[in-house]
């Protein structure tokens, strides 16, 4: 399925904004992510398991809060980092 990139994350994918990856969780796929591209799994989630405060995930337009929800092959998965400044 593809994944949308954000910004801040696209130097772990050569730049790319969208990515192929495959799972039938969203744990599942972000663990194919860091197969694909080691290292941003860990800028997403924490030590605990758990999505960084920072980070958003979609799924479909909803807004995922659990990595055990499942996937569908043809599922749009979005991954949105907070902008912050001054």
């Amino acid at each position: 399925m593809n994944v949308a990139i954000p910004s801040q994350l696209r130097d772990y994918t050569g730049g790319h904004a969208q990515v192929e990856a495959h799972g039938a969780t969203l744990a599942d796929l972000l663990a194919d992510l860091e197969r694909r591209y080691p290292g941003v799994r860990f800028r997403m989630i924490d030590e605990q398991d758990r999505i960084r405060r920072h980070i958003r995930i979609f799924v479909n337009r909803e807004q995922a809060r659990d990595l055990g929800a499942a996937l569908g092959a043809n599922d749009e998965v979005v991954i949105v980092g907070a902008l912050s400044g001054g």
